[in-house]
């Protein structure tokens, strides 16, 4: 699996992306709970959650548990120094994509206590997801994090806007309006590595429009630096 150098400094993006739907934001004290509850499953002997595979994502202070279930993928990610759950991502099928799309499809939910928010560990996590060679899909709504989070690694990865639509996709471009921006159908992709519009279509059926091979706009890569 990819090793990734970690904190990552996130700089000011482009203007790229305007936001789409916005989310509204959890309690802190909800989120706190709910990590607390399944730090007790991690650490709990004959949990299923207990002895989890580590990933090879390097960032200080914290193991990254690795877990598969019914097409989902889900990320922990432990303070071992602290002796908590920093927070977790989750890889979600979509039930709104037909079966040719879903299998190369998965839509990222990330929650994180606010102690480790703005510190690179969701994008860490979602550069190893995309560096594996895999491609994420928005949901209807984002929250503002995770909107914020999406943009910055537009520098560095392929985005389309997409419709989905009865089951479908189809290609939108790199820009939308903002009457199609704010529809539900409306979605973003992003594309990992090896990935291209055209073999995106060519697997998950997605219908193109005009301009959706045309060449890329530059994009500046994002910097790491190691602990």
């Amino acid at each position: 699996m990819t090793c990734l150098p970690a904190p990552f400094p996130v700089p000011l993006w482009r203007a790229f992306l305007s936001e789409l739907r916005i989310d509204v934001a959890q309690r802190p004290s909800d989120i706190e709970r709910e990590l607390d509850a399944l730090y007790d499953r991690l650490v709990r002997p004959g949990d299923p959650l207990h002895g989890l595979p580590v990933l090879c994502i390097r960032f200080r202070g914290l193991v990254f548990r690795y877990r598969e279930a019914d097409g989902e993928h889900y990320v922990y990610v432990e303070d071992t120094v602290r002796r908590c759950l920093a927070g977790y991502v989750v890889f979600n099928r979509l039930v709104e994509l037909d079966r040719r799309a879903d299998p190369h499809l998965r839509a990222p939910h990330a929650k994180f206590a606010p102690a480790y928010q703005r510190r690179g560990i969701a994008t860490a996590v979602y550069r190893w997801w995309l560096d594996a060679g895999k491609v994420l899909i928005s949901g209807a709504r984002q929250s503002v994090g995770a909107n914020a989070l999406w943009q910055a690694l537009g520098q560095r990865y392929e985005l389309r806007y997409v419709e989905l639509r009865d089951k479908r996709l189809r290609c939108l471009g790199r820009q939308v309006d903002e009457r199609t921006r704010q529809d539900l159908h409306t979605r973003i992709v992003m594309l990992g590595k090896n990935w291209d519009v055209a073999r995106l279509a060519a697997c998950a059926g997605m219908r193109l429009e005009a301009d959706a091979d045309a060449p890329s706009l530059p994009r500046q890569r994002l910097s790491s630096r190691r602990p």
